[in-house]
């Protein structure tokens, strides 16, 4: 077998979203002819812990682990939260606009941790692998961020060992909804820019989750994008025979930031609910992962607390069986300059859980061409009151009807295995 070098900040115990894609990656390419070797840190400030992904994790994947010494402990004492805090998505916008504390962190992370607060790792971890790669060579290495200092390691491997590498960018760099927060100076906005631009200038492939984020990348740096995106695990939802939900249930999971709180969704079903009691009886607003608690605030102050139902971190198979008992599945993205290149990875779950989709943002967007494609939902602008109204009158009908259903097609495409082997094809062409 081919070996292949991954160098990820996210791997199980941790949960969430930025574990996933790499971890289904990993899962397939032994069956491929390519045997993982994943490099990761063996004490990460986790925001969420999955114990139950560890057993994804195939029997002929090596897994490499090196301590990690990351500058949260300090943030937590100069801001006075508890050790305990964890830091999860969208912790910058907020920090961003509370107090001078807050701010004063959130300048000193933007202008002296570049590209992120994983900058201390990459000499050390360049250090180790150059050693374990002088022992263990491998035929391409894959970066994947963010944190974008995992292409920073990568890309000086490649430099000194001469290794094809691969750079996958989950997220954008520069153009991330948040950079403009991040209250950069001009020499740090210019740092930035500088070392994204070389990345995306030395990578023998760059590779990105959505055509949107493919064409930015492309007026950074001009060079060919490929895209593959996240997608979903069909052997993840071989449930048996779950039932839908009695009620009329709209269900998010995952993270769930202040910066996406869908105030107009909120305010229309307070409505319904003030004008059908009926309606206010059968609807349950459900949360599964970390839910900001503005947003559980945003629904209570709109006299719709007894209609809340939030179940905290649940582990990845649990959350996917709340998916397929709900009758609406609730998407909103973030209102950020970046929005048409979002594809959320929860996307692809819910596609495969095969309940009606309502998401909320632009509708010549990225995500809004694959509901499109695939048939799984609908899709309301940020302040179309007026057709949240009426795509919810349209589920609510059905729901009453006993056949709120989708009738997906083309969902295949995006099913793990098959993303794999577009990955196998773009790291064949440049393996040695």
């Amino acid at each position: 077998m081919k070996k292949i070098l991954i160098i990820t900040y996210y791997w199980p115990p941790s949960g969430g979203g930025g574990v996933m894609r790499w971890l289904k990656f990993v899962k397939y390419l032994p069956e491929m002819g390519w045997r993982p070797v994943v490099f990761t840190p063996e004490n990460p400030d986790a925001s969420t812990t999955d114990k139950s992904l560890l057993t994804e994790v195939p029997p002929e994947a090596i897994v490499l682990k090196l301590p990690i010494w990351e500058p949260y402990e300090i943030y937590r004492k100069l801001t006075g939260k508890p050790k305990e805090t964890k830091f999860k998505a969208g912790y910058i916008s907020e920090a961003s606009s509370k107090g001078w504390k807050d701010k004063l962190s959130v300048f000193i992370r933007g202008n002296m941790m570049i590209p992120d607060p994983r900058k201390f790792w990459v000499k050390p971890a360049i250090k180790f692998l150059v050693n374990y790669l002088n022992d263990h060579p491998v035929d391409v290495i894959v970066s994947t961020g963010p944190p974008h200092s995992m292409h920073l390691i990568a890309m000086e491997l490649n430099r000194r060992l001469k290794i094809p590498w691969l750079a996958d960018f989950r997220d954008p760099w520069t153009h991330i909804d948040f950079y403009g927060k991040l209250r950069l100076t001009g020499w740090a906005d210019r740092k930035h820019k500088s070392l994204e631009k070389k990345v995306l200038r030395s990578a023998d492939v760059v590779n990105t989750v959505s055509w949107s984020w493919a064409e930015d990348f492309k007026r950074i740096y001009p060079r060919e994008i490929e895209v593959i995106t996240n997608g979903y695990d069909p052997e993840d939802f071989q449930f048996e025979s779950l039932v839908a939900d009695r009620f009329f249930s709209i269900i998010h999971i995952g993270s769930f930031n202040k910066d996406r709180d869908p105030e107009v969704l909120w305010q229309v079903l307070a409505s319904k609910a003030e004008e059908d009691e009926q309606f206010r009886k059968n609807l349950r607003i459900r949360f599964a992962g970390q839910t900001d608690m503005s947003i559980i605030a945003s629904l209570e102050a709109k006299g719709l607390k007894d209609n809340i139902e939030d179940f905290g971190y649940l582990d990845h198979r649990k959350s996917l069986s709340l998916l397929k008992q709900a009758q609406v599945l609730l998407l909103p993205l973030n209102d950020a300059p970046n929005v048409s290149g979002i594809i959320p990875g929860k996307l692809f779950e819910y596609m495969a859980a095969e309940r009606p989709i309502l998401v909320i943002g632009p509708k010549d967007g990225d995500t809004a061409r694959i509901i499109a494609e695939t048939e799984t939902g609908k899709v309301a602008g940020f302040t179309e009151a007026e057709e949240i109204s009426r795509i919810l009158d349209d589920y609510y009908l059905h729901y009453l009807q006993d056949d709120l259903k989708v009738k997906s097609t083309g969902l295949l495409k995006y099913s793990r295995k098959q993303l794999a082997v577009q990955l196998v094809n773009a790291i064949e062409r440049i393996s040695r």
